[in-house]
């Protein structure tokens, strides 16, 4: 299917491309967009894509809700699961600057945890080596109960299952490490988590249809995108929260820092505008949220502070995460030398949604050479 993406994606710019003999049709980056959806019918999100800040591809495919036939439409609401992460390590950062933590400083000045030589960084950039929180809480929680931060950590403590390596020694992604760090903002800002977030983030941007919501509030939005999974068996996309697998986002359902923000492609397009300004933090800190990490041994990791890092040859530094729960796949990746910005929130976890998103970029890479 990746190959057959990239072949449409070819042949759409070659024809754009033949003799004026033959005076083809030359199509918009918009109608190739459009090319590269119509290959995947079955693909149910919205679509962004934003050329220094102004939206040239605006699209809604699928069903908010199958059910009953409920469009979606580029207002639906969307799980970002792990995209959420930007938005606890931006706190980190606000709160940095502010004076209220360094993010050198060791987790235990702010949380009483049995592991040692563990720094706020090396949990902002995936190198702490903590253990798996969602594991350990599989095997020892009464999933009767919703289980929040404070009963993480405790179990943590209680149970101390081993690290996987030393801090800084390499990069593995810790979901783990973003609870801590949800915690640790909380410490140092005095605040509920959630409210801190609207407060500095969500209310002062203006991000109206964003928040970290209960499953009731979710539950009472008419717009809110439900999550599907593709069942070969049935041969359809069935409700992810008719799984056994997903009632952990249920029953974890009070954590604070990995994931649990919900939005939408246009208020993410307001974050995105927002992180080219000093309006959260100021450059100096947004340069270090964007740089990698170093690993002990002096070499780099892809990661910064709750962004994956790469460089194209062609479109330059490309800061970008993606997000992945029960019957969700999401993606935003910011261009920063060119100024783009992709937004895809998909919500019936798609088998092909990596290959919608490299086709996008293989469209961008062929406009901007």
């Amino acid at each position: 299917m990746k190959a057959a993406i990239k072949c449409i994606v070819i042949s759409v710019f070659l024809m754009s491309c033949k003799g004026k003999e033959q005076k083809p049709e030359v199509k918009t980056l918009p109608q190739k967009l459009d090319s590269v959806f119509a290959a995947v019918p079955d693909f149910s999100g919205v679509v962004l894509v934003a050329d220094k800040g102004k939206p040239i591809y605006h699209k809604a495919f699928g069903f908010a809700n199958a059910e009953v036939k409920q469009n979606v439409d580029t207002a639906s609401i969307f799980e970002l699961a792990s995209v959420s992460k930007q938005f606890t390590a931006l706190l980190v950062a606000m709160l940095q600057e502010e004076g209220k933590l360094k993010v050198d400083d060791p987790v235990e000045k702010y949380l009483t945890l049995p592991y040692r030589g563990i720094t706020i960084r090396h949990l902002l950039n995936h190198t702490s080596g903590l253990p798996d929180y969602q594991q350990l809480m599989d095997e020892r929680w009464d999933k009767s109960r919703v289980a929040g931060n404070e009963d993480i950590l405790l179990y943590l403590k209680k149970f101390h299952p081993p690290v996987f390596f030393e801090p800084g020694e390499k990069y593995l992604y810790s979901n783990t490490g973003y609870v801590l760090l949800g915690s640790i903002v909380e410490k140092a800002s005095g605040k509920n988590f959630i409210a801190f977030s609207r407060e500095r983030i969500f209310d002062p941007l203006d991000m109206t249809s964003t928040n970290i919501r209960t499953k009731k509030e979710k539950d009472s939005i008419a717009n809110f995108a439900l999550g599907y999974i593709f069942v070969p068996k049935k041969n359809k996309f069935v409700r992810a929260d008719s799984f056994p697998s997903s009632n952990y986002t249920i029953w974890l359902g009070g954590r604070k820092g990995p994931g649990r923000i919900s939005s939408t492609t246009s208020d993410l397009l307001t974050w995105d505008r927002a992180l080219y300004t000093e309006k959260l933090v100021g450059v100096k800190m947004m340069q270090e949220i964007f740089s990698q990490a170093k690993f002990n041994d002096g070499s780099f990791s892809n990661y910064g502070f709750g962004w994956m890092l790469r460089r194209d040859s062609v479109l330059g530094k490309v800061v970008f995460h993606t997000g992945d729960n029960p019957g969700y796949k999401t993606e935003i990746l910011r261009y920063i030398d060119q100024d783009k910005t992709v937004i895809i929130l998909c919500n019936n976890a798609h088998s092909k949604f990596d290959d919608l998103v490299q086709g996008v970029e293989h469209l961008l890479l062929s406009s901007t050479e």
